[in-house]
């Protein structure tokens, strides 16, 4: 049996900060079902007994938002107390992670976030001119300024972290500023994803809009700097370049968007109710509820549902492409769907391919390099 991974939205959307670019706020606001702006310890309680009754020798807890922080502190150690006391917790490894926008941490979370070895993301988009463009607080103010600061604190705590930097038209053009800023401040684990159109919203029609020509610019600029620090003894870590790299060496992907179809995930909102992925937390795709289904009970209803077997159609030109091995035709969320409604071409796939052209031999040449014993990871 696989690791059990759950994402958990412990204050649903709740969130301190108003991004423009929001895509979860997007989806609640096509749902009929409210969700509580915390979750209840009795669902807390269940979620972690089931969970940990159910994994086989790995558990991780994920936690996001909305702000996953406005849930307290307080929750965060309850849970984690209680997990640690589990009967199964002898048998079970448990691991955090989380995800924050950083404005509300301090020494106390800096604490245990240690004491629990939670690997942290802290969502920053570059330097200030880029970050504070649509990463705003309610007051519609920028946030930079905070979220350096939780990152100073966090390294003063030595909290293992990386950085979840979105991707818009903005920015697109300054991937070499974005970079340089985080080698600048020793932000050595970074992760870029692609800006998301809300829901039901042509594409390329909002004002942070991504476009697949911008984002081939912005990955091949991303690697040459990256390249560079590399061929030179700096080790920094990419996720896409690292996961590009796990299909050179004949592994599967970690990331599910460079898997070819949805993977099985479980989403837990803040009532308790489950989804099959953080981009289709929808009404017509829930699961069930954690606190009154079983997760074999759950599964089944997510093979009925035919949630997965939507991303195994492949469009024809994506068969013939030089490239389909390292693309596999990208996340679900970014194909334009078909008349018969499977999810067919990637928005961006101009993006990937023309990127691919362009970096893949040197892509071979770094993962030789790091396959070296001398190259310090």
């Amino acid at each position: 049996m696989p690791p059990l991974n759950l994402l958990i939205k412990p204050v649903s959307g709740s969130c301190n900060m108003r991004c423009s670019y929001c895509f979860y706020t997007d989806e609640i606001s096509h749902r009929e079902e409210t969700m509580p702006n915390r979750m209840s310890p009795q669902t807390m309680e269940t979620l972690i007994d089931r969970a940990l009754t159910f994994a086989d020798e790995d558990c991780t807890f994920t936690f996001q938002g909305g702000e996953p922080t406005l849930a307290g502190l307080a929750f965060f150690k309850d849970f984690s107390t209680f997990a640690k006391n589990h009967p199964r917790s002898e048998k079970v490894r448990i691991h955090y992670s989380f995800q924050t926008n950083g404005l509300l941490i301090d020494s106390g979370w800096a604490d245990w976030f240690s004491k629990y070895q939670v690997l942290v993301g802290i969502s920053l988009d570059g330097p200030k001119s880029i970050h504070d463009r649509y990463r705003i607080d309610h007051n519609h103010l920028g946030t930079f300024d905070r979220v350096m600061d939780a990152i100073r604190l966090l390294d003063a705590y030595k909290v293992d972290y990386n950085i979840l930097t979105v991707v818009t038209n903005a920015s697109a053009y300054k991937g070499r500023k974005i970079y340089n800023f985080f080698q600048k401040n020793h932000l050595n684990f970074q992760q870029y994803i692609e800006c998301l159109d809300p829901l039901d919203v042509s594409r390329g029609t909002s004002e942070y809009s991504l476009t697949p020509e911008h984002l081939g610019r912005f990955l091949k600029d991303i690697f040459d700097c990256w390249y560079s620090d590399i061929k030179s003894g700096h080790y920094v870590y990419n996720r896409y370049f690292e996961n590009l790299m796990m299909i050179i060496l004949g592994l599967g992907p970690e990331s599910c968007n460079l898997r070819g179809i949805c993977s099985p995930q479980w989403v837990i909102e803040s009532d308790g109710s489950v989804y099959p992925c953080d981009f289709y937390v929808l009404d017509e795709w829930k699961l069930g509820n954690i606190c009154t289904d079983s997760f074999e009970t759950m599964e089944h209803t997510r093979q009925t549902s035919g949630f997965i077997q939507v991303s195994h159609y492949l469009p024809e030109e994506c068969r013939r492409c030089k490239w389909l091995n390292f693309c596999r035709n990208g996340c679900r969320r970014n194909r334009q769907i078909t008349e018969t409604g499977m999810a067919g071409k990637n928005y961006f796939c101009d993006a990937y391919r023309t990127f691919l052209e362009y970096a893949c031999p040197r892509l071979i040449e770094i993962y030789h390099l790091l396959k070296q014993p001398s190259m310090d990871r």
